[in-house]
């Protein structure tokens, strides 16, 4: 969908990109025959030819929090992702947390990740995402006058 090749770090997003196979929502509120309170997930990814619809959400908590953080967001879009299916006409929408943190990784994010079809070791790409996103952070909060 997107034959531009720069880094992760560089790329600024569409909010929906489509072509005939597939269509891809990036942090927009879907708008629902009825009102949902979660209608924003951070990525709504739906593959137009087996009908299935991934509501991924990513998170990164504090380290004693993780556990706590995939449950919270697999309960707050499963009523979005029933109605995916009824309303887009889905044979499958999965919620699927993509919850990282500094130096900690947990076993579901390899399942979110095979969910997905990402390759195993993408997670190295997230965690080094973190910890730059971090370390901005940081720099911007020292230098703030």
């Amino acid at each position: 969908m997107i034959d531009d090749k720069s880094p992760y770090y560089k790329y600024t997003s569409a909010n929906v990109l489509e072509n005939e196979n597939f269509k891809l929502y990036w942090n927009r509120s879907i708008l629902m025959d009825k009102t949902i309170p979660f209608d924003r997930p951070d990525i709504t990814f739906m593959n137009k030819k087996t009908k299935n619809t991934f509501v991924v959400e990513i998170a990164v908590p504090n380290t004693h929090s993780l556990t706590k953080t995939i449950t919270d967001t697999q309960n707050k879009y499963q009523e979005l992702a029933n109605e995916l299916c009824a309303m887009w006409k889905q044979k499958a929408a999965q919620v699927i947390p993509i919850v990282i943190s500094m130096g900690v990784i947990l076993k579901s994010l390899s399942q979110s990740l095979t969910r997905l079809n990402f390759y195993l070791n993408t997670y190295i790409q997230l965690q080094k995402s973190v910890i730059l996103g971090t370390c901005s952070i940081v720099r911007n909060f020292l230098n703030y006058k």
